[in-house]
């Protein structure tokens, strides 16, 4: 494993941004090695522009809404993210399909972090239908994005039970604080040179993954 270098990241969001906060906080503890180099929202006035700016990271709202259609919007995306040259792009609830040109663009250095475990429930509203399901156990997963909806190659998860008496909200904040733990570590060890993208197949140090990597609650794997 070689030392983890403070790599430079760019943050799409489109909400009240608690995963970039967590980022920010282990970013500016000397926990992570990053430098968050500009937090971007397709959303004006969102909750998690404001944390940024309080940490002192450059913000930018690029409204999706006047753009004609979404190639037309991604492309001026594009234009702003490469301004800040970044290693590595995450979204952290942004809420748009991105298309193939995107992906392509920035392939094996976009990261997304889905409220299920993939393959399972992909989409919308995961608690809801995790718990209409049946399922005994739920988490959140971080991949790779290609153009397929939530279908890029899933790098790590971390599970939760799903308890009796748990209605969506419940499950969403044990999920949630999971998260929390979960993305901070995926950028840790990309920034360890620990993580490549390889053809369809995630590689962690030097391996493919035969199946995700699980966080433990020690924060181990």
């Amino acid at each position: 494993m070689s030392a983890a270098r403070k790599i430079r990241l760019v943050v799409l969001i489109s909400g009240r941004g608690s995963n970039l906060q967590a980022i920010l906080d282990q970013a500016a503890s000397g926990e992570l090695p990053v430098e968050v180099a500009a937090v971007i929202s397709n959303r004006p006035g969102v909750q998690g522009l404001e944390r940024a700016q309080r940490a002192g990271v450059p913000t930018l709202e690029l409204d999706h809404q006047p753009y004609a259609d979404r190639p037309a919007f991604e492309a001026a995306l594009i234009e702003r993210i490469d301004q800040y040259q970044p290693d590595l792009v995450i979204l952290a609830g942004f809420m748009r399909v991105l298309t193939a040109g995107f992906t392509e663009h920035y392939r094996g250095r976009l990261f997304n972090i889905h409220p299920s475990l993939l393959p399972k429930f992909r989409g919308l509203h995961t608690h809801e239908r995790a718990i209409a399901a049946g399922e005994d156990e739920h988490g959140a997963s971080i991949h790779f994005v290609t153009a397929e909806l939530d279908g890029g190659p899933v790098i790590v998860q971390a599970r939760v039970p799903v308890l009796s008496g748990d209605d969506p909200d419940i499950l969403a904040a044990r999920v949630l604080e999971q998260e929390h733990r979960l993305y901070p570590q995926a950028i840790r060890w990309f920034a360890e040179g620990r993580l490549q993208l390889m053809g369809e197949q995630v590689c962690f140090d030097g391996a493919v993954l035969e199946q995700p990597l699980r966080l433990e609650q020690d924060g181990g794997r």
